[in-house]
């Protein structure tokens, strides 16, 4: 086969089903057959053109890739054709930069962006830097791994470093792509978990992935009652609202820690002293490194933390990108390739 199918995006939105021609992998990276790919918010940046300046180049989105390499580049030595592989939003760190020299992998200065600077997985076959490569686990399915790649770590890395104790109170705002996952960590993790969404309809859902409490934040100001719970060492908020954000600061505990993973647009607000008295901080994380990554998917296959997903054939990408983004899947969307 001297080609592939791809779904490349031009402008705002505008995807195509394209046929492109089949290249060896440059040096330093491998080419990879894609066996499935996740659907994530964040592909909305790519499909905007958010962050291309010439938002008229083809891009292919997707950063939640799972394959198979069928080719190495010059200078790869620690991965060879056959291995099974994923790709995450960080596309492989240079090893140069002043972060990478300081073990600063994520915040790498010369890393691409799988699926938004550089072309990811709505496709047949993908390209990778080989220091961004993770090995999927044994037994674990390339649909099951993939959402993985990307919410599963940017959760349980965001969880993974707090500084709270197993048996603390630790709430999770937003039970959605991201939220059903963080509680299952947070769980496993040995936390008290409070899921913080709007309405009732979720209650039962989050109590059975594992939450201990429910707030409603359509009928209880959410600090508030987390005060009444002690407060919260710690509050991972993935809805993508700056102000649904504001209302829970006053919840956490001395020294807590509001951890934000939802990318929203509007500002958070916050009044000084909520912060100076108590000592509580606010702060972002955005995901991990491949070999973090790697941990992550160990971690999920020996604790059972499970996406739950709903499996498209890759002819329906555009439609399922549209799913996705209107909130109405339950909880991820993933590519299926070889559907």
């Amino acid at each position: 086969m001297s080609t592939y199918r791809a779904f490349e995006v031009t402008g705002t939105e505008n995807f195509a089903l394209v046929e492109r021609e089949l290249t060896d992998p440059a040096p330093g990276h491998v080419r990879l057959r894609v066996a499935a790919c996740g659907v994530c918010h964040t592909d909305h940046l790519a499909a905007n053109g958010l962050l291309r300046d010439d938002p008229s180049t083809p891009i292919v989105p997707g950063h939640e890739i799972v394959g198979v390499i069928d080719a190495v580049g010059v200078g790869v030595t620690a991965w060879q054709v056959g291995d099974r592989v994923g790709v995450g939003f960080l596309n492989g760190n240079c090893g140069e930069c002043d972060s990478c020299r300081r073990g600063d992998l994520v915040n790498c200065s010369a890393q691409p962006l799988t699926g938004t600077t550089v072309d990811g997985g709505y496709a047949e076959v993908a390209y990778a830097r080989a220091s961004g490569l993770v090995r999927i686990p044994d037994g674990m399915a390339a649909t099951d791994a993939a959402p993985l790649l990307c919410a599963g770590l940017t959760m349980y890395k965001a969880l993974l470093g707090l500084d709270a104790r197993p048996g603390d109170l630790v709430a999770v705002q937003g039970i959605g792509g991201l939220g059903h996952l963080g509680i299952q960590y947070a769980r496993e993790l040995g936390y008290r978990v409070v899921a913080i969404a709007r309405g009732t309809d979720k209650a039962q859902f989050a109590a059975e992935l594992g939450a201990e409490h429910y707030l409603d934040s359509t009928a209880e100001d959410p600090g508030a009652a987390l005060r009444k719970l002690g407060g919260a060492a710690a509050i991972i908020a993935t809805a993508a609202s700056g102000a649904s954000m504001s209302a829970l600061v006053p919840g956490l505990a001395t020294r807590g820690r509001l951890v934000v993973v939802g990318a929203g647009f509007d500002p958070i607000s916050v009044q000084p002293a909520d912060l100076i008295f108590g000592t509580r901080t606010i702060s972002g994380s955005l995901t991990g490194s491949a070999i973090e990554n790697e941990d992550n998917l160990r971690f999920s296959a020996r604790r059972g933390v499970r996406s739950m997903n709903e499996v498209v054939p890759l002819a329906e990408a555009p439609e399922a990108y549209a799913r996705m983004l209107s909130g109405r899947a339950r909880f991820r969307v993933v590519l299926d390739t070889l559907a």
